[in-house]
This record gives C-alpha cells, structure tokens and sequence, in this order.
C-alpha cells in the first residue's frame, strides 16, 4: 500500500502532493559527495558534483528540493541525461520521470553548477510506487579538487566573450566527470571557481587565506567569510574524512594564482607544499596528482610546472612515493573557448580523454 499524504509537512512552498514520499532520511537513498546532513531533513551542500541515487518501482518520479537551489543533471535508467532547474522562489517540486514502464527504475542526480550563491538542500522524492535499494557504487574511488576548470566554468557557452552564467555551467559535462564515468570511479569534488592555493584570482600578492584551498579543504561547505564559521552553523562543520577514502586525489589548482601578473612564486610553493601535506595527512593511502590545467600559457605555465615538478620530487626525497605529476595540453583555440576564455566542451572532452588514460595506467584500472 502506498503512502498517500500532504506534501505540505516536507515542502511548506509545494501543494500538496500525492505519492510515496521517500524523505532525505531514507536509508534507500544513497548520496555522494561534500554533504552536510546537519539537519537529515535538508541535506545541504554547496560544491559541484553532490549526486543522489535511488530506485523505485512504478512509472513516476518527482524531486523536491529547496527553491532556487539550482541545476541538476538527472537521468532515468541509462537514458539520456537531461537538466533539471530550481530557479523560482516557489520552485520546489519537478517531475523528472512519467509514463514509464511498471517496473523498477534508478533514478541519478548531480548537482551540476557551483551552489555557494545558491545554498541548495535536497528534500526528498515522490514515486508512485515503493522505493528499493539503488545500485551499488563503483569500489574505484577519485577525489577532484580545484578551481573553475573543474567546475567546468562556462563549458556551455557559445564563445569567450561570454561571461559566467549558471546556464552555461555544468560540471556533468567537464573533464572531472568525464574521467570518473570512463574509469566507471564515483568521485567527490571539492572545487570552486577563482580559488586557489595562496591568492584567489586577481587577489593581493600577499595572498588570500580565507578564500585559499587549504582553508577550505577541511570543511564540508565552501564559505569565505570568517563570520560564517561560527559554531553551531551549516558552515562551521568539519568533514569528516573517514566518510570518504579517495583511491587517488588529483589536484588541478595554481592558474588563480599565477593570475594577472600580481604573485609571489615562493608563496605559491610554500602554500602548495602545505596543502599537499595536509591532504596527504587526511588521505595517507591515496596516491596523489598534481595537475597543470589548460588555460596556463608562456611563462605562468612554465613556473607551475617547474614548481610542481620540484614539490613531486621532493616529496619523494621525504619519502612520500605516491606523489606524481601531470599536465594537460594548454588550450590553443582550435577546440574553441568557453565563457571568459574556460575550456570549451570540446577542450572538457580532451582533457577527459588525457587524464582518463594516465589514470588507468597509474592506477591500473583496465
């Protein structure tokens, strides 16, 4: 027998609904990612990549989620993917599946755009019929952490003369996702657009801790202002990372930071050589990657390099032999721009396509 009643008591800005509501406390649901479950009737979260899976069976489907929360890619079965927007204020419920077969069904959601504006919660589903177990996650595991290159910053947009839209936005379709999908890996991503290891973009030469990676990393969700931090706030939670052992973590961060001519090479190294043993001291048996990302060129990419090269070896010199480099190919424009001169879809696809193969032969993932 279903469970018909009011939606009202989960969604105050919905009608009410009929269905089988399955409320975010729903041990069925299965949830990946930087996820503050704070308050377990809104689970929140603010960076790319959260996903959401379930199954059910019958033949409808409805999301709920708090409005404005944003975009999703959802995608029924191994059908196609498809946006799904919570943009209006009494946007709080979207049908994401109708008129399917009687059958079981998986249903898969990624949050697809940077939430920090947004501050997305998740507040449950709608099926007509009875929620079942989803399918088990891959045991290959990646963490991603980075800045809007692994957002995927403007990869929708049309040319660089763009500037930032969430619209154009979707980290489903960038090169961390690409990669995880090819190798058949789940991936958490910590990532955010203009950040970086000691200075933000176009931030002081002296740099800008509040807003760098290694402030950041420790916490569940992304917030810059200290005043955010205080305690008993969504903000001031600290990961736990025990819920989350990445087999391999790739870092892709320095291009905010070798920005605009205004840096300070020693201070890029020193807070680099920190944040690489802070996440090896929260992540000891993963092997970690240094990356260089695409929109580096001339004397800024031979200093990230050279840097990260030297930050490599030594730290195998300190005994930390699970430290290894790579570099993306630098957009030329052949494969086009995105918004504000980010990768395009097609330079995603080719960074996809060259990390996917350098991390099945370090990891042996064949």
């Amino acid at each position: 027998m279903l469970a018909f009643t009011s939606y009202a008591a989960l969604a105050q800005h919905t009608l009410p609904l009929q269905g089988n509501i399955v409320k975010p406390t729903d041990p069925h649901i299965q949830y990946v990612g930087r996820i503050s479950f704070q308050n377990p009737e809104r689970p929140a979260w603010n960076y790319p990549g959260v996903q959401i899976n379930a199954a059910f069976e019958g033949t409808s489907a409805k999301l709920v989620c708090k409005p404005g929360s944003g975009y999703f890619m959802a995608q029924i079965d191994e059908a196609e993917p498809f946006k799904v927007a919570f943009r209006g204020e009494r946007d709080s419920v979207v049908t994401i599946a109708t008129a399917l077969p009687h059958s079981r069904h998986t249903v898969r959601l990624m949050y697809c755009i940077e939430g920090y504006e947004m501050r997305p919660e998740f507040w449950g589903f709608v099926f007509d019929g009875p929620v079942c177990d989803a399918p088990a996650l891959p045991s290959k595991t990646i963490e991603f952490i980075g800045n809007s290159i692994t957002c995927a910053y403007g990869n929708e947009a049309t040319h660089e003369g763009e500037h930032f839209q969430y619209e154009t936005e979707n980290h489903y379709n960038g090169y961390a996702q690409m990669t995880a999908r090819a190798l058949g890996a789940q991936a958490y991503v910590v990532a955010r657009s203009g950040i970086g290891v000691y200075r933000h973009y176009d931030g002081p030469k002296t740099g800008t801790p509040s807003s760098s990676m290694a402030t950041q990393y420790d916490y569940t969700i992304y917030a810059t202002d200290a005043s955010l931090r205080q305690p008993g706030t969504l903000e001031a939670e600290r990961w736990d990372f025990d819920r989350f052992q990445p087999q391999v973590v790739c870092i892709n961060l320095g291009t905010n930071d070798l920005s605009t001519h205004n840096y300070d090479v020693k201070l890029f190294r020193q807070a680099y050589e920190k944040l690489l043993h802070q996440v090896r001291s929260h992540n000891p048996k993963a092997k970690i990657v240094l990356l260089t990302g695409s929109m580096l060129n001339g004397k800024e990419l031979d200093i990230a390099r050279k840097t990260l090269d030297e930050i490599a070896e030594n730290a195998k010199k300190d005994g930390d032999r699970e430290v290894y480099r790579f570099d993306f190919t630098p957009a030329d424009g052949q494969l086009k721009y995105g918004a504000d001169w980010h990768p395009s879809l097609w330079q995603h696809q080719k960074m996809a396509a060259e990390l996917t193969a350098y991390l099945r032969a370090l990891m042996q993932w064949f």
